[in-house]
């Protein structure tokens, strides 16, 4: 039967992946607003925080691995449901503990089932989008991590202060529960699903040929300086993120005296600011591509623009006033988000959908490493001097350094031939 125009199904999926971005930094971003209550009520270090934070992101570098290859076996509407139940009930698990190694544990297992989120999102932009729309949504799914940061200060101290900060755990985590069936019934492949006409999935498909779905071997992908130039972007810059997400409610706090009940409009800023980073930085590059340029220079172009946004984060920590310093710490916010939605969609730039989550995976687990190594030096550093300028000034030229890496072992971003290479 004809169909009239073209059906959009695709931008429903891409809001469910915003959605369960959302929750998954809902989640991660408890910790930290929490944080110096529960300092205060558990009695933690500095070191001792920093060793809480890493253990939930040496679990997340972990799960990176382990869920890119699942997803890419298993399929991603499966190991994306899998993943936000543990992810969920490891959230609300946290009510249970009163010890740092009670929280620990808990950020341990809540690193292993948030780590398929990224993966998975990616690999579904890749499935359901034409190659120059990933970069918008994927900006505009990546947002969600934004979104959910700015609900999370809206919600948990009210929370806290209502219910208890245990009452605040299991209410925030039992939300990816809610996500759960709207996934299950609307996600299927393309072409598999009622809701996408032949208009829509000619669109999706954009001339692309059908390729191999056997997914291919973490060792066969680790040998590609491609991959290699993914996971350095990712090393060096992710752990500026964890800085914001993890320290800056505590940086509020002693630099400014911001407390739990008026941390919530400084950091409702940021995280605003941060939204319209993710979904610029990606429309950016797509708006290039739209007029002529090829997926190397609308990409580089935007991730040139990122990089030099952040550099003003270096004014912020002298700032006198709360409200200089925030903005600034906005826009750094916001690069990092521009400049993080277009990285990750250089993947499927550059690889096949085959290999998109294995491949994101083994980025994202970089990042996992190097934020591990950063949280260790913010820790002793904050613990020995007590100043924040050594870790902003990391977080200002970071993104310099990433481009110039990126584009030494990428001097051009294109389609590379895995064909040859087989699942083992």
């Amino acid at each position: 039967m004809k169909t009239r125009g073209m059906t959009s199904f695709r931008w429903t999926i891409c809001a469910l992946l915003f959605a369960a971005t959302t929750v998954n930094y809902m989640d991660r971003q408890i910790l930290g607003l929490l944080a110096p209550q529960l300092q205060h009520d558990i009695g933690w270090t500095e070191v001792e925080y920093a060793r809480i934070i890493i253990a939930f992101q040496a679990a997340y570098a972990i799960g990176l691995v382990g869920f890119g290859q699942m997803i890419d076996r298993m399929g991603t509407k499966i190991a994306y449901a899998l993943a936000m139940v543990a992810w969920s009930l490891a959230a609300a698990g946290h009510a249970l503990v009163g010890t740092v190694m009670g929280f620990a544990a808990m950020r341990f297992l809540l690193g292993l089932g948030e780590a398929g989120n990224f993966p998975a999102a990616v690999k579904a932009i890749a499935e359901w989008f034409p190659k120059h729309e990933r970069a918008s949504a994927t900006g505009l799914f990546n947002s969600g991590s934004n979104f959910g940061a700015v609900l999370a200060p809206a919600l948990i101290p009210f929370l806290a202060v209502t219910v208890g900060w245990r009452g605040a755990f299991v209410l925030i985590g039992a939300l990816g529960l809610l996500w759960l069936p709207f996934w299950w019934i609307l996600y299927r492949r393309p072409e598999e699903s009622p809701q996408v006409n032949e208009a829509e999935l000619e669109h999706i498909k954009d001339g692309e040929t059908s390729t191999s779905e056997e997914s291919l071997p973490w060792t066969s992908l680790i040998r590609r300086r491609q991959t290699w130039a993914f996971m350095l972007g990712k090393a060096l810059t992710d752990p500026v993120w964890w800085f914001y997400l993890f320290w800056l409610p505590g940086w509020l706090n002693k630099q400014y005296g911001i407390n739990l009940k008026n941390l919530g409009i400084p950091m409702i800023t940021v995280y605003v600011m941060a939204i319209g980073g993710s979904i610029a930085g990606g429309w950016i590059s797509s708006r290039l591509m739209a007029r002529g340029l090829s997926a190397n220079r609308g990409r580089k172009i935007a991730m040139i623009i990122c990089a030099c946004a952040v550099i003003p984060i270096l004014i912020a920590v002298r700032a006198k006033s709360v409200w200089l310093a925030v903005p600034l710490v906005g826009l750094a916010a916001a690069a990092h988000q521009g400049w993080s939605a277009n990285l990750y969609t250089t993947v499927s730039d550059m690889f096949p959908k085959r290999a998109v989550a294995s491949v994101t995976g083994i980025g994202g687990m970089a990042g996992s490493v190097g934020s591990i190594i950063f949280s260790e030096a913010v820790g002793r550093v904050l613990q020995k001097t007590g100043t924040y300028w050594p870790l902003f000034a990391y977080g200002a030229f970071a993104y310099l350094v990433a481009f110039g890496v990126f584009h030494l072992l990428v001097p051009k971003i294109k389609p590379i031939d895995l064909s040859a290479e087989a699942a083992n």
